[in-house]
């Protein structure tokens, strides 16, 4: 990565981690566990998938890396640091789970461990690799992105987690949300 690289992802890690963490932390059991809707998901399972998810997403960052380097990595992976951020942050166009980071239930507490314990191992990645992160590729399930190199799957566990985090503010936001 480059400084400038490095310095943004661990503004992107810092501020993620502090709104996922103040959106749920004076969330009582009864607003954990609402449900603006039956297809909808509560504060809780929202959070659990975003616990999920970033474990799901460091996994395919050392996929990637422990991949040989990718010779056609610029062309493959072309145009896609800004499309990720610019899809991501936006929650006009819906986006379905995949089955495997469909959430489990899961205790506040627990998410709030599971969580900070799994940021303690991203933060120390990102602040510390030396590796080219740029070489290594590895392929996302969604079309749309395809090929994703290293510093991108990087990326992508800040902004899926802000993505999540407008979810839980829209969710808290909802008509009927438990005092």
């Amino acid at each position: 990565m480059t400084p400038e690289e490095r310095t943004h992802i661990i503004r992107l890690l810092e501020d993620s981690k502090e709104k996922y963490l103040s959106s749920i932390d004076d969330v009582n059991q009864a607003q954990w566990d609402w449900k603006p809707a039956p297809e909808c998901w509560s504060v809780g399972e929202t959070a659990a998938h975003i616990v999920q998810s970033e474990a799901i997403l460091f996994r395919a960052l050392h996929r990637a890396i422990q991949s040989p380097r990718n010779p056609d990595w610029e062309t493959k992976t072309a145009g896609k640091t800004d499309l990720l951020k610019s899809v991501m942050p936006d929650r006009s166009t819906k986006a379905t789970a995949p089955g495997f980071t469909q959430p489990q239930g899961l205790p506040k507490e627990d998410a709030i461990r599971r969580f900070s314990e799994l940021r303690s191992q991203i933060d120390k990645f990102a602040g510390e690799t030396q590796i080219s992160l740029n070489e290594h590729t590895a392929e996302h399930p969604f079309p749309i992105f395809s090929t994703l190199n290293a510093y991108q799957w990087l990326l992508l566990i800040p902004l899926h987690t802000m993505r999540h985090h407008q979810q839980i503010a829209e969710v808290k936001a909802t008509p009927g949300y438990p005092k």
